[in-house]
């Protein structure tokens, strides 16, 4: 089955009958088991700083010029703005 993010991005998940031969697997292996949701949580890194959404206008060929450099492009522009936050301080 193919899912579609909101990015764009694809992704093959497994079939319901795929799905269970990897649950059966995991329970089959005395090295291992399926982690739960609490446990899944509890691995995520929760980042220092926190990013906060906001909105914000650039002129059209500006924002062109960023989205075109690729994915990441949100990133690259925190990390322009930063930049300039840092040597005007």
């Amino acid at each position: 089955m193919h899912v579609k993010s909101k990015s764009g991005r694809i992704f093959d998940l497994p079939s319901p009958e795929e799905e269970e031969r990897i649950r059966t697997g995991i329970a089959a292996d005395p090295d291992t088991y399926e982690l739960s949701d609490e446990e899944i949580a509890q691995l995520r890194p929760k980042a220092e700083l926190r990013k906060v959404s906001t909105n914000i206008r650039f002129d059209a060929d500006v924002l062109e010029a960023i989205k075109a450099t690729g994915p990441g492009w949100q990133t690259r522009i925190n990390d322009i703005v930063r930049e300039y936050v840092e040597a005007h301080r």
